[in-house]
């Protein structure tokens, strides 16, 4: 495999660093945030759901409208703009006046299109630089990195916190560290190619031709390559603009919105949101609640750097498989422990939240191990050359929609019902997955992009185009 491949991976899984950052910082800081905005007495618990959701409506919006433009102006100029958003959001944050909560409501925002955005391009971006045989491992980069993100940014609070203890403006810093990082990528973007597919799609063959030879590790994979993508765009042009929402697509389209929608319905954002905050309502104290989430992000990354070393072997599925029993235990035990303490008024402490640090270790890693290694590959593999970039916008879109429903709704469903009846719900969407993995979910291992189509038996059908119109004749 030739460095510039392992290169241009590395700096598109960078977007996914800042990605996982961005994710995980505001679980340090939402205290902070409540009790120094909105006057003498705060935000309210509804104000403080708000500004942490605002992030999460960036990326619903920037997931929706990422694909099209990645197809109009190229992957590489959207990974520019999505390092401009991060630097922005992060000096922004960093720099919010407390008078106010809706400059840091703006900020939030900013950095949630960054996020939605990165979701949607670096995929798409590495699953066409990448070969065939190591697209999983490649593109697994992103997801990586995500989970580094997480472990850096609760890492760094942890240190933040130590370092500053009550200070008012710790939350600065923890907010505005996303800036290194964010720079860094944008600094290393100019060393990356555009992508052959994007190149040839776009009319610069010669390009494309040049890039994948620099691409390729001979002449001869270059050769093919090319020929496969003239091959493809040939026979897309043949069937003019291509629609989305079509009976030929349907099955790509419902098995995008299938494993966006069960990824978030573990509940992986809504723990990974409130982390600390769960560990304390679990009898920790603060500073061994922000320990304990540095802990669930080091295993993260562990199950994250296991699963990317066998997923081209193993396969999609098997990963799938093992990350829905290893959900099924760890949120089964979680909910049987939270019932345990919630009953006869019995005292949740140290012993309690021991168990819910053991049960998060072994839900996190089952999520790295599974879902988070596979949905990202998944969805960059799937859908057909002339709609991939729409393809992984409704998958990202699908599941920021649902990550923002279900980080809204925990801390109120626990709040009501207790933890018990929150890890419950996700217990039973689980079951549903487990179920989709064995009856519905097919293995894309090793596939050239151009033969997905052919592999997972889409139908041809006449009405997935638009014909050009015909050109006016003259009078």
């Amino acid at each position: 495999m030739q460095a510039l491949v392992i290169r241009s991976a590395v700096v598109a899984a960078t977007g996914g660093l800042i990605f996982g950052f961005d994710t995980a910082v505001i679980s340090g800081a939402e205290k902070q945030i409540q009790e120094q905005f909105g006057g003498p007495d705060g935000l309210s618990d509804a104000q403080l759901g708000f500004t942490v959701t605002t992030a999460l409506i960036g990326t619903i919006i920037g997931a929706l409208v990422t694909g099209r433009l990645a197809d109009r102006f190229g992957r590489k100029k959207v990974l520019y703009t999505i390092g401009v958003l991060y630097v922005v959001s992060a000096v922004g944050c960093a720099l919010a006046p407390t008078s106010t909560v809706e400059l840091l409501q703006l900020f939030r925002f900013l950095g949630g299109l960054g996020i939605g955005a990165s979701s949607v391009c670096a995929p798409i971006y590495t699953a066409e630089i990448a070969p065939p045989k190591h697209r999983g491992r490649l593109v697994g980069l992103v997801q990586f990195n995500i989970v580094l993100g997480i472990l850096v940014a609760y890492a760094s609070n942890a240190i933040i916190r130590t370092v500053m203890g009550d200070d008012p403006n710790a939350w600065r810093w923890m907010l505005g560290v996303m800036v290194v990082p964010a720079a860094l990528f944008l600094v290393m973007l100019p060393t990356v190619p555009e992508t052959p597919r994007w190149l040839a799609a776009s009319g610069d063959i010669a390009a494309a031709r040049a890039t994948s030879e620099r691409l390729c590790s001979t002449q001869a994979e270059a050769d093919e390559q090319m020929q496969e993508i003239e091959e493809s765009l040939a026979a897309e042009s043949g069937r003019g603009k291509a629609r989305f929402y079509t009976r030929g697509h349907r099955k790509v389209i419902l098995l995008a919105i299938a494993i966006a929608f069960f990824n978030q319905m573990s509940g992986i954002n809504a723990i990974l949101y409130y982390a600390p905050r769960v560990m304390q309502d679990a009898g920790a104290s603060t500073n061994a609640a922000y320990l304990m989430s540095v802990a669930v992000g080091v295993m993260n990354l562990i199950a994250t750097m296991a699963a990317l070393t066998v997923i081209d072997r193993l396969g999609r599925r098997r990963l799938m498989l093992v990350g829905s029993v290893g959900y099924l235990i760890s949120l089964g035990f979680m909910a049987s422990v939270m019932f345990y303490y919630e009953s006869d008024g019995r005292s949740f402490n140290s012993t309690s939240s021991i168990l819910v640090l053991l049960g998060l270790m072994v839900f996190i890693a089952s999520h790295a191990f599974g879902q988070g290694a596979v949905i990202w590959v998944f969805l960059s593999e799937i859908f057909p050359n002339r709609i991939r970039g729409q393809g992984q916008s409704l998958g990202s879109l699908t599941h920021w929609v649902w990550a923002a429903i279900t980080s809204f709704a925990f801390p109120p469903i626990i709040g009501a019902f207790g933890g018990g009846v929150a890890f419950s719900i996700f217990f039973g969407f689980m079951v549903l997955q487990l179920l989709w993995v064995i009856k519905v979910m097919p293995e894309t291992k090793g596939i050239p992009l151009e033969e997905m189509a052919d592999r997972l038996g889409l139908d041809s059908d006449p009405d997935d185009a638009v014909s050009d119109p015909p050109a006016a004749k003259g009078h």
